[in-house]
């Protein structure tokens, strides 16, 4: 009897299912010097526990980015081992920080499955919560990820593709307890710029740029524990090339945000988000942001910032589309997210 895991195909998947994920994973400060060295992070909540302190944390957390690649990492063998893409993410929302000794764990249900035109693969659509030691939800979040068929003769489940909010509404953004930034300290964040310097439509080129490496993709993909076959075995692909990870791409996008963002502090949603076109070592992420909505909270000194984050490898800032409505070649990511920032 076989023991190893060939992972599911999209015809093992049922609407309604739910997965528990294995295996916990318990935090330190490593994953955070980790992530610091393999991208150009320096928010100041995450870089400073004294920072975290005067914002009125208990410590610094965990960077969000990092905690979800965690959490996504959990999801992974029973989602996306077979994965031919992560297509999208909706209604994401960061519920607690996570920090130096949480416990992560996740699990999943299936919410929709719709089988490709060519019959050969599907789209799998899950709702991914993540939990801490406490069995406390620390995130949630929608993905579709395009998943291949053991069989094609199998005949296909009815579709069902579930409607998701085009966007987490400012009422639903959960603030962490405490944050207060009345007493915030614009020089030691890097950047001057408060929440109510942004306005609604305002374009920022991040300048700065980013070569793709092999080996740290990989390193960063093992770090979350992420098994997706396409990430590492780079045999099943016509150009024999391995897929750069998504979240990689992410990361390494709002890394590069700090240079006209620095501000930014806290990430609370997921809008929308999609990885438009594959990126592979060697190409150069750049990345733009465009300022899409703003508003208050109840925080002391704390507003929400809405925000359109595109990652690209070349072609001029601020260009999205093309005529057709579709995402330019060289547009690697189109990501709309919901910020924290001091007034």
């Amino acid at each position: 009897m076989a023991k190893t895991n060939t992972g599911r195909f999209f015809e093992d998947y049922e609407l309604g299912q739910v997965i528990r994920h294995a295996v916990p994973r318990t935090v330190s400060g490593g994953e955070r010097a980790l992530y610091h060295a393999l991208y150009p992070a320096r928010h100041a909540i995450y870089s400073s526990d004294e920072f975290a302190h005067v914002c009125g944390l208990p410590a610094s957390p965990i960077d969000d980015l990092a905690a979800f690649h965690i959490v996504f990492g959990k999801s992974v063998p029973d989602i996306s081992l077979n994965a031919v893409a992560n297509l999208g993410y909706a209604e994401a929302r960061w519920l607690r920080p996570v920090y130096a000794g949480d416990t992560l764990r996740a699990q999943s249900e299936v919410i929709g499955l719709k089988q490709n035109s060519s019959g050969k693969t599907g789209v799998v659509y899950v709702r991914t919560t993540g939990f801490n030691q406490h069995d406390l939800p620390v995130m949630e979040f929608v993905r579709w990820v395009m998943v291949r068929k053991r069989d094609e003769a199998v005949p296909a489940p009815a579709d069902h593709v579930p409607d998701t909010a085009p966007c987490v509404a400012a009422s639903d953004l959960i603030i962490p307890a405490g944050l207060d930034f009345t007493h915030y300290d614009f020089t030691l964040a890097g950047e001057p710029h408060r929440w109510g310097d942004y306005e609604m439509g305002e374009q920022i080129d991040h300048v700065d740029g980013v070569t793709i490496e092999e080996a740290e993709h990989m390193m960063a993909t093992r770090l979350w524990q992420n098994t997706s076959k396409t990430h590492f075995d780079a045999t099943p692909r016509a150009d024999g090339k391995r897929l750069i990870y998504g979240g990689h791409v992410i990361s390494m996008a709002r890394a590069l945000s700090f240079n006209g963002l620095a501000n930014a502090q806290m990430i609370v949603a997921i809008n929308a988000g999609s990885h438009a076109n594959p990126c592979f070592a060697g190409d150069t992420v750049r990345a733009w942001s465009e300022v899409l909505d703003r508003t208050d909270t109840a925080a002391p000194g704390v507003g929400a910032l809405r925000l359109r984050l595109v990652a690209t490898k070349g072609g001029a800032p601020f260009t999205l589309r093309g005529a057709d409505g579709k995402h330019l070649p060289h547009v690697l990511l189109d990501l709309d997210y919901w910020v924290l920032m001091p007034k």
